[in-house]
Order: structure tokens, then C-alpha cells, then sequence
């Protein structure tokens, strides 16, 4: 999240967030059932046959390796037309905004943000019967797992979803014939859908968790994070002059992606929005301004009296057969600024 404002001072921003993103050009085609000597479909054959997937890990491994490659090329050079070949969903909402604030970065960040990365350990979960897979891996430079989403989007592969998880990320199951099984974002698991994760979640910063929040784990690094913010929201240097708030917000692309556990639970990748509002007042109204920090300031420069950042996420989620759900991983990048 982004520092404090400052009145009448520009404000530091914080390390840009960084996200890689990439797809594959790879032509890839479906599996369907066997036919007969006189070219008829053989529907018995077909409804044995061993369930498939999108994809096969080798064709899995080449859209990843695709997407490696071009969003190394992107970045290098910050060409957005290039990143949307291969990348889309909340990821490339948040690579548009690394683009934009890219010169506010320090020297350090931007150099790293521009170096060819690969991924490693990679584990490839492809769901039976569903036409997107999912991978773990750990990028190059980091010891941080990741879960990246891979679907198909204007008829390429793109990658969609990406949360990078400081905890354990627990293990998916794979007993179908080697694949994976998507559960429905909509279906009910323990006391919530995978669906009703992110409004819970945006509940902790905009009330502390007195309403949809409620029906989540407050137990987790992120949910902490997030009922610190809105505990301290009226609290520094700032609490003089200004209200924080902070509103949840449809996010940008709402698909939510969402694999059976090994346990029975179900692992989610889940996506996320919120604004962050910043009022002066009433007291103040006419005599003073709120600065735009850095980062605010490539989107509105101009000083003003209600300052509203844009914050579109992801989050990655558990939800137990039975029991509250628990948010073990997000990202926010700062999409506006207003």
C-alpha cells in the first residue's frame, strides 16, 4: 500500500509492486473421443476414455516458457502492446500501473523489473474437463512460491491470475488420473464460496471485519495486515488534517479460479479491489490542500482537497470443508489515482 500523504509536501512512495506476466502464441488443440472404421464417433469409448485437460504438461511447460520469454521482452523496454499478447486479467491491470509509475521507482527497482527471469520448480495442476491450468513455481531471485493461472483470452494463452505466497501453499489434489479438479466459485465450502472471499476480505480495511469480515480467518498475515489499516486510519501526523477510508470496489476482472484440496478443501485464487480515500476537514476545506505523493501524481498531479487511489489485487485463499476461509496471500498494485 501506498505512505501517508503529506499537506503541502510530496510524500515517498513505497516499493512498486512487481509483477511478471507473459502467453503462449502456441497453437493448441483439444481432445476429443474415438471414431469408428466408418468415421462415426464412438460415444462408448469416449465416455470411458481417461478424463483430459486444456492442455499436457509439455504443452503446459511451452506456453509457460512463452510467456516467460515475451514478458522479459516487455518489461525490458516497458511495451505494453507486446504485454497484452500474453498477459491479461487483474495481473495486467497491475503491469499497466507498474508501466505508468515506472519512473518513480529508484534505480535499484527499475533495474530489477527489466532482467530476464525464469521460473523453477514448477508443479502444473490441470483441472479435468476445464479449458485453464494453474502452476507453481518460484521466479528466478526469489525463494517465494507462486501460483500463476493460465486461460485462454481472444483465443491465447495468457496468464491471468499470479499471487506470490509467503505461506505454505498447501497441496493440491491431483488423484484424477494425475489431474487436478476445479471446484465452482460459486459453490458453497465450509461457511463461504470461493466467490464471497474477496468481499470479505475489502471488509477488513473498510469496517475491521464488523460485517462480511466477520466470515473470514482474522487469524492470517494478510487479514492482520489489513485490520491494521483500518485501525490506524486515523492515527500519525496526518489524522490532523485528514480522514482515511477505505471502500471496496468491483475489481477489474472478476473471474475467480478455484482447485480441490488434498484435504478436501479447496485452494482459490481470488480477485480483489478496493479504494483509498483521503478527505481533508471540513474545518480545513478552502485553506488547505492534500499533495499527491510520487506515484499518485503521475495519474493527478494537481493538489486537492479528496485524494481517491485505485487499488486492484489478487488474493489467494484456503477454505476448509468446514470453517472460515483463511486469505494466506495478496497483491495490490495502484491502478488510479484521482
Amino acid at each position: 500500500m501506498a505512505s501517508p500523504h503529506a499537506i503541502h509536501a510530496a510524500r515517498t512512495t513505497g516499493t512498486a509492486l512487481l509483477v511478471l506476466g507473459m502467453t503462449s502464441t502456441v497453437a493448441l488443440t483439444g481432445c476429443g473421443g474415438t471414431t469408428d472404421e466408418d468415421g462415426k464417433a464412438d460415444t462408448k469409448a469416449s465416455a470411458s476414455a481417461t478424463p483430459k485437460g486444456a492442455v499436457t504438461r509439455e504443452q503446459a511447460a511451452k506456453i509457460v516458457d512463452n510467456y516467460v520469454a515475451v514478458n522479459s521482452k516487455a518489461n525490458k523496454t516497458r511495451n505494453a502492446k507486446l504485454l497484452s499478447t500474453v498477459e491479461g486479467g487483474q495481473v495486467h491491470e497491475q503491469s499497466k500501473a507498474d508501466y505508468k509509475t515506472f519512473s518513480t521507482w529508484t534505480k535499484a527497482e527499475q533495474s530489477d523489473y527489466a532482467k530476464p527471469f525464469s521460473y523453477q520448480d514448477r508443479a502444473y495442476y490441470i483441472p479435468a474437463g476445464e479449458d485453464w491450468f494453474a502452476v507453481k513455481a518460484t521466479a528466478s531471485g526469489t525463494k517465494t512460491p507462486a501460483l500463476l493461472v493460465f486461460d485462454k483470452e481472444g483465443g491465447a494463452w495468457k496468464l491471468m491470475s499470479a499471487v506470490y505466497s509467503d505461506a505454505p501453499i498447501p497441496t493440491i489434489d491431483t488423484g484424477d488420473h494425475g489431474l487436478a479438479t476445479a471446484v465452482t466459485p460459486s459453490t458453497r465450502v465450509g461457511t463461504l464460496a470461493p466467490n464471497d472471499v474477496s468481499a470479505a476480505f475489502e471488509d477488513l480495511y473498510e469496517t475491521g471485519g464488523k460485517k462480511a469480515g466477520a466470515g473470514i480467518s482474522h487469524t492470517t498475515d494478510p487479514a492482520k495486515d489489513a485490520l491494521k489499516l483500518y485501525k490506524e486510519r486515523d492515527e500519525g501526523d496526518l489524522a490532523k488534517w485528514a480522514t482515511e477510508k477505505y471502500f471496496a470496489k468491483d475489481p477489474a476482472y472478476g473471474t475467480t479460479y478455484a482447485l480441490r484440496l488434498a484435504d478436501g478443501g479447496v485452494l482459490a485464487v481470488v480477485p480483489t479491489a478496493h479504494t483509498q480515500e483521503t478527505l481533508l476537514k471540513q474545518q480545513y476545506m478552502g485553506s488547505f490542500e492534500i499533495t499527491p505523493n510520487k506515484e499518485e501524481s503521475v495519474y493527478n498531479p494537481a493538489k486537492r482537497a479528496l485524494v481517491t487511489d485505485t487499488f486492484q489485487g489478487l488474493a489467494l485463499a484456503t477454505l476448509p470443508k468446514s470453517g472460515k476461509p483463511s486469505v494466506i496471500a495478496y497483491e495490490y498494485g495502484m491502478t488510479a489515482s484521482k
